[in-house]
């Protein structure tokens, strides 16, 4: 549903090297900045999440898919390598069910950084080609689990 999330940070250039180090264990990375307007976007192939220097932000909650519990591990310890404030040390979060595993990180910002991976322990995602993810819900939302004739 989502496109894109953008929220302002206090100090562009620090939350920058705060992000770059503690996605980078998700993937993600510049892929845009408008230096003129001090912004950039992270992301795995699009700028998916932004950040821009701006007046003092409402603190707020992003959650980022990891394709591992390893990956929250590697995100947790990166984040605070990079000056996060632990927020929820990487576990089990049942209360969401029963494969929640998350992590929680504020920035220097003050906003609560999750990443989450919703699989058992030792399974990563799978990334899969657009193309055959469509086709397969697609079948579903016709209202059908079988190929069309």
């Amino acid at each position: 549903m989502l496109d894109h999330v953008m929220f302002k940070v206090i100090n562009y250039e620090e939350s920058k090297k705060f992000y770059e180090a503690a996605l980078k264990p998700l993937g993600a990375k510049v892929i845009k900045e408008v230096p003129e307007a001090k912004a950039c976007g992270f992301g795995t192939c699009c700028p998916d999440f932004w950040i821009t220097e701006g007046p003092a932000p409402t603190s707020c909650h992003v959650g980022f898919r990891a394709a591992s519990r390893a990956r929250v591990r590697e995100f947790h310890a990166a984040a605070l390598r990079a000056g996060g404030k632990d927020n929820g040390a990487p576990g089990l979060r049942p209360q969401y069910h029963p494969y929640y595993y998350g992590a929680f990180v504020l920035d220097p910002n003050g906003h609560n950084i999750e990443a989450v991976s919703h699989m058992p322990e030792g399974f990563e995602w799978v990334k899969l080609p657009l193309g055959l993810i469509g086709g397969f819900f697609g079948r579903f939302r016709r209202g059908k689990n079988t190929k069309e004739e």
